[in-house]
């Protein structure tokens, strides 16, 4: 079979792999039939994250069971799936409280030894604790399949942002970053009833999607700037809940400023440029809370499911651009160079 690899910075390439094959009882192979690109796969295409030579690479797909080990119980072949970006037994402390990334016998697609999402097939550990179960209809509904695809990260990331930073019906919301979980994080937000969201964006493309996911304003400063437009958009007091979605830290330090005293920032943005943005001794003093971390995925698919089928909720618009197989290197030169929000992958 064919899957996507990296063999250093910016070299991705599409090769020849080995076929998945049931290795422990607990495993199913699953044929993908939509993957994508996240915007945290470029830190190891643009070497900020280290990574082995031919290492396969991508975190996020929907597919059809094709093979299931002896010990599943909850899938069979012709079931069509959405697998969370990190696999879990689903049976530990860890994953029964609802923090599969946890899960001691957890891990992430792409790393070493394991498959990457981003292949026409994928060995899934643990399945009856690692896959959710989709409607074997959807797997030929072109409109549904991208809403579905954004459950596996970004759609639970965004929300995770938000439940993180205790968003609440009538809270005034601001969200740092305009990428892929950011704006997923603005749809979260609605979701959970905030009455004014503030997008931080300057990408009219981006800022739009905001609008349409339920932002009520958009501020296109950065930095000092921006904290100063948000305090006096909100009477000097900044927001109940700040959702940082970027990583870096400029970003933390903007959040944790635009934050009103006694609210909760969510962090969702992978860690890369630092942590001398938290500062604990202002914290103290306002009664911030800092919450999040990584994204339990598989805890909040379920609930974001419903919602999705029910058409409450649609992120489908985060992908702007779709390639085959063949295209994902020019996926990954379109995101990194930001002609492209996130990249969408059909089989």
């Amino acid at each position: 079979m064919r899957a996507t690899v990296i063999h250093g910075p910016n070299d991705i390439r599409v090769e020849e792999v080995p076929d998945p094959r049931i290795q422990h009882p607990a495993d199913a192979v699953v044929r993908v039939v939509s993957a994508c690109i996240c915007g945290s796969d470029l830190w190891a295409y643009r070497g900020v994250a280290s990574r082995v030579a031919g290492q396969r690479i991508g975190h996020e797909f929907l597919g059809v069971v094709e093979e299931v080990g002896s010990e599943v119980t909850g899938f069979a072949p012709g079931d069509f799936v959405v697998a969370p970006f990190v696999w879990s037994d689903g049976t530990c402390d860890y994953c029964r409280q609802g923090l599969q990334t946890s899960c001691p016998h957890g891990g992430f697609w792409g790393e070493v030894g394991s498959d990457g999402g981003q292949g026409e097939a994928v060995r899934v550990p643990y399945a009856d604790g690692t896959l959710v179960e989709l409607p074997r209809d959807a797997v030929t509904d072109e409109k549904l399949l991208p809403g579905l695809l954004a459950l596996a990260d970004v759609m639970s990331t965004g929300h995770h942002a938000a439940v993180s930073a205790r968003v609440r019906p009538g809270a005034t919301v601001a969200v740092v970053g305009d990428g892929a979980v950011g704006l997923c994080g603005v749809l979260a937000a609605r979701r959970l009833g905030a009455d004014r969201i503030i997008a931080l964006g300057r990408h009219r493309s981006r800022t739009d999607i905001a609008r349409s996911f339920g932002a009520t304003d958009v501020v296109a400063e950065r930095g000092q700037a921006a904290i100063e437009a948000i305090r006096e958009m909100t009477g000097g007091q900044g927001a109940h809940a700040v959702l940082e979605a970027v990583g870096t830290e400029e970003s933390m330090r903007t959040a944790i400023s635009l934050t009103r005293d006694g609210g909760a920032v969510g962090y969702v943005g992978v860690p890369h440029g630092g942590s001398a943005g938290v500062d604990i001794a202002r914290m103290f003093d306002r009664n911030i809370t800092l919450a999040g971390g990584v994204a339990p995925a598989r805890a909040y698919i379920p609930e974001l499911l419903t919602d999705v089928l029910a058409g409450v909720i649609d992120p489908a618009p985060v992908f702007d651009r779709t390639v085959d197989l063949d295209g994902v290197p020019d996926g990954y030169r379109a995101m990194d160079d930001r002609t492209a929000l996130k990249v969408r992958i059909t089989f």
